[in-house]
């Protein structure tokens, strides 16, 4: 099946335009955190860098969907990235100089993600036009692998980076990357007529219009608020109750939070290999059996709150998270119009990093007045209500009720 699918030039110039720009925007997320600390020496500074990483998307993120369904996608693609490399040679420049200042990482970050608001919607938008749909469950899986495998290797790549030529050295990667990503870019072949760029106006009436669109069509917007939902439950148990917890529970904290990472990345990386063996064509009920999956490994670990049964917990949670996120870009693949892809894609980004925010704010708030496992149980049960009212809502099948409200989240 994986084979196949690489012996398409298209697919196989996207998935490696993909895997090596993921592992140079990995490796720059990183030296900007190591720079902005050793330049400040401060919490506050550094906490201001990751949010310049994650404003962007909030600002500009419906913005750039609506960029990428107006202008030719390889275009876009190819000069975002080649933009890109003279912005992360300046920062090598500077710091060799000793001229680098906080201020100079902060915008430069800022910038660097700016663009992703518009690169990320028009790479993800060409994945189904190079791909069949029987290959789409296959497509979207070997990508999420290959993105996700990269993501686990930096930490060693940067390591070694480290040892020999220094963080700085991060950027002089990432604008390699941004070079052979826009190279092979340029070698898609893809059928788009020649368009001018569009007025603000024009982008803002496209996303208006994009939104309307979306509130009337039920299964759409159905989609997009459970990613709300599950993914506001999910963040800070996720990002950081198991490290408190661990914290709590044990004096090796930071070893086992490595190794539970380690164990969930494997997880999702053999789940994301043998879905499409199983699953050729996604529905709503596999996104919401993910989310159950999902949710039951959250409700695990709260239940049996000691480090071991963070593992299995670990393990249901890396089952059950990539079957729902394949399931929802595949939806969004198959739901949403190709002229409308870029929109679609934007929506979901801004709706994850705002649930991403709000989650972090608010939990940040709960934890002075519950504990961090009646947190971890809370959030696994209300990501399981989904599950549980749409099972009773089959379960009433054809009552006066049902009837009444034709949703069928199943199809």
């Amino acid at each position: 099946m994986y084979k196949t699918l690489w012996h398409n030039p298209d697919i196989r110039f996207y998935m490696t335009a993909g895997a090596v720009s993921r592992l140079g925007d990995s490796l720059s997320a990183m030296a900007f955190l190591f720079l902005a600390y050793d330049l400040t020496g401060s919490a506050l500074h550094t906490t201001g860098i990751a949010l310049a990483e994650t404003i962007p998307y909030l600002l500009f993120g419906l913005i750039g969907g609506g960029v990428a369904d107006a202008l030719p996608k390889k275009r876009l693609l190819v000069t975002l990235d080649l933009l890109r490399v003279p912005l992360m040679l300046t920062i090598v420049a500077l710091e060799m100089m000793n001229m680098l200042s906080f201020s100079v990482l902060f915008a430069s970050s800022f910038f660097v993600q700016s663009a992703g608001c518009f690169f990320n919607p028009a790479h993800r938008s060409v994945l189904p036009m190079v791909t069949t749909e029987a290959e789409r469950s296959a497509a979207n899986s070997l990508y999420d692998t290959l993105t996700r495998g990269i993501t686990i290797a930096t930490p060693v790549a940067a390591a070694a980076l480290i040892q020999t030529a220094g963080v700085i050295h991060f950027f002089t990667l990432d604008a390699c990357t941004y070079l052979l990503s826009a190279f092979v870019l340029s070698k898609l072949h893809l059928k788009e007529s020649n368009k001018r760029l569009p007025s603000p106006k024009f982008i803002f009436s496209s996303i208006y219009e994009f939104l309307t669109w979306m509130v009337g069509k039920i299964r759409v917007s159905h989609l997009f608020v459970l990613t709300f939902y599950i993914v506001f439950l999910n963040t800070w148990v996720w990002e950081v109750g198991i490290l408190l917890a661990l914290e709590e529970l044990t004096s090796e904290s930071e070893k086992l939070y490595s190794m539970i990472k380690g164990v969930f990345g494997a997880v999702v990386i053999i789940t994301n290999l043998c879905i499409p063996f199983f699953i050729r064509s996604f529905s709503m009920k596999h996104y919401i059996t993910g989310a159950c999956l999902w949710g039951l490994g959250l409700f695990y670990l709260g239940v049996f709150y000691s480090p071991g049964h963070f593992f299995i917990g670990t393990i249901l949670i890396g089952i059950g998270l990539p079957t729902a996120s394949l399931a929802r870009v595949y939806l969004i693949q198959k739901l949403v119009p190709e002229e409308k892809m870029g929109r679609a894609f934007s929506t979901n980004a801004v709706l994850l990093y705002g649930s991403n925010t709000l989650s972090l704010l608010l939990y940040g708030l709960l934890t002075s007045i519950l504990s961090t496992p009646s947190l971890m149980m809370v959030s696994g049960a209300l990501m399981l209500i989904p599950f549980f009212t749409i099972v009773l809502w089959m379960l009433i099948g054809s009552t006066k009720l049902s009837r009444r409200f034709p949703v069928h989240f199943f199809k």
